[in-house]
């Protein structure tokens, strides 16, 4: 039986067909299966180990050449003071950004009817995972020049539309939780859609974890609708995947390969010692209701697409993992906003 308890005030439930169930939190979705299983991953249960196993390399000086300060209705987008936040935690930590905001999107595309989800806001966060041998900045969100979409615009897929928005720029609320770009040892992006990539050049001081299915779309032979995001990325240090990836070497903090979605698409899971792991979904689903939505459309790359929900909703199921939506902006309007942070 799967029990369901989508984000509301106070929840409610859905009832399935399928062994296991999938319950909601006061952070995501909890997937689990009743019977004792063990994790897919054989490193999120690995004791820490010393030294750099991986050969990580500190972030140097910021190199971006994007400013913020873009207008947003005529006015600045504003600065945040910075707080002090200590640089080394004793354990992991994970903040999360207010990255921008798409205006009025559907789940067509997702096998969601515009009678079952009529168009809503998706969110756009990003996130910062702090641990004792250095940052991972999780996605870069829209860049400011979004509040310029003219009405009109260009409304084909892949591009910004009028009405979506910038509120606060990235740098400056990493600035107030005591970070600048010189200080994040490694960026990576679930994929390289343009409302995932608009600040990565920010960051290229740091050093880029990418699936080689996906650095080989973004430097391929046809250009991506937004190839401004990669202007001078190709001399970033790149560490390219082929597959999953255990951040700092222990297990904690994992890169997961979700491909269909684009060809090199992650998600990642945080194993966060007092909250419990979470798994931050990229655009392996936009809408709570996808997860009862029953067979997905035959879309592009649908049987990929299928097999990665499938392979993350066992590991869900697994580890006792939250799931977060990242674009589910009811979902998202819960999670505890940097320069708070949970740990």
């Amino acid at each position: 039986m799967i029990r369901v308890l989508a984000f509301a005030l106070l929840g409610f439930s859905v009832l399935g067909s399928c062994s296991g169930s999938v319950r909601g939190s006061a952070f995501g979705f909890d997937i689990r299966r009743s019977s004792e299983l063990v994790p897919l991953i054989s490193g999120l249960n690995r004791e820490p180990r010393t030294g750099n196993p991986d050969g990580e390399i500190e972030a140097g000086t910021r190199t971006g050449n994007r400013e913020p300060g873009s207008v947003n209705d005529g006015r600045a987008v504003a600065a945040a003071p910075a707080v002090q936040a200590p640089r080394v935690p004793g354990a992991l930590r994970l903040y999360i950004f207010d990255c921008g905001t798409l205006k009025d999107r559907d789940g067509v595309a997702y096998g969601l009817s515009r009678e079952r989800v009529p168009p809503r806001d998706l969110s756009d966060p990003c996130a910062l995972v702090v641990h004792p041998r250095g940052t991972l900045l999780w996605e870069t969100g829209l860049h400011e020049s979004v509040n310029r979409t003219p009405p009109g615009g260009d409304t084909r897929p892949g591009r910004p539309r009028a009405g979506d928005r910038v509120d606060r720029t990235l740098r400056s609320q990493l600035q107030q939780a005591g970070y600048s770009p010189a200080d994040i040892t490694y960026v990576a992006l679930s994929h390289a859609h343009w409302d995932h990539t608009g600040n990565l050049r920010d960051y290229a001081s740091s050093t880029w974890l990418v699936q080689r299915a996906e650095h080989e779309s973004i430097f391929g032979s046809r250009p991506l609708p937004n190839h401004a995001d990669f202007a001078g990325i190709e001399r970033m240090r790149a560490q390219v995947l082929a597959g999953d990836h255990d951040v700092f070497g222990d297990g904690s903090v994992m890169l997961l390969f979700a491909p269909g979605h684009t060809p090199g698409h992650q998600a990642l899971l945080v194993r966060l010692p007092r909250s419990g792991p979470v798994l931050l979904s990229g655009d392996l689903y936009h809408f709570a209701e996808e997860l009862t939505a029953g067979p997905p459309p035959a879309e592009r790359n649908a049987q990929q697409v299928a097999a990665s929900k499938a392979r993350i909703e066992e590991l869900l199921s697994q580890t006792g993992a939250q799931l977060w939506i990242q674009h589910d902006r009811n979902h998202y309007a819960k999670l505890r906003k940097a320069p708070a942070f949970y740990e």
